[in-house]
């Protein structure tokens, strides 16, 4: 699967997790298209949301939050908001991954989680990007965006709830996990 962050021109972090909200939200829509609707053709879209958020969220989690932390005065309490913001999503993407489509507790759990990611992209464009912009050299920003292409080659592709939620322990983890997921998507034909 090409994602929007393989075709990407700039790798400035901020450009790079901006683009991979578009395509999170275009993905939103197509469900959204289909709302109440059933079948693998939903399923799959679902999955497909799921798999974008889980690694977009650990490539945060790897490198923007201990930025943020380290750059930011008040870092450690943003990125504390944003991983609880993570966590409560990644329990609803593993609620979500439970149901199958047709049921009606399926489309509320998609809607409680298309609420939680507008709320924590909102809460990351307006105030936290910004102010990244203003105390991070451009080019800086590039290395981090670089590292957040390439760890989300390797990060899982189905929530983990239980693992790490952030920096070196989350980082040495992820790449073990994502192979295992991969292997299971593989078999399961979720890969596709």
């Amino acid at each position: 699967m090409t994602t929007a962050s393989q075709n990407r021109q700039s790798t400035d972090l901020i450009d790079v997790l901006a683009a991979e909200h578009r395509e999170v939200e275009g993905l939103f829509a197509e469900l959204e298209a289909r709302f109440g609707a059933s079948g693998p053709e939903v399923e799959d879209i679902a999955q497909r949301v799921v798999t974008r958020l889980v690694q977009h969220s650990v490539a945060e989690e790897v490198h923007l939050y201990p930025l943020v932390r380290e750059v930011l005065d008040d870092g450690d309490a943003l990125a504390e908001r944003e991983i609880a913001e993570h966590d409560a999503a990644e329990r609803t993407m593993k609620r979500l991954e439970a149901l199958p489509a047709r049921s009606a507790d399926f489309w509320m759990t998609y809607r409680i989680l298309t609420n939680l990611i507008a709320q924590h992209v909102g809460e990351e464009e307006q105030y936290l990007f910004p102010r990244l912009a203003a105390a991070v050299a451009k080019e800086d920003r590039e290395q981090i965006g670089d590292r957040i292409l390439s760890t989300e080659k390797t990060a899982p592709t189905r929530p983990h709830p239980a693992s790490p939620s952030e920096g070196g322990a989350l980082a040495a983890l992820a790449p073990g996990a994502g192979l295992v997921d991969r292997l299971r998507d593989a078999l399961t034909g979720r890969g596709r």
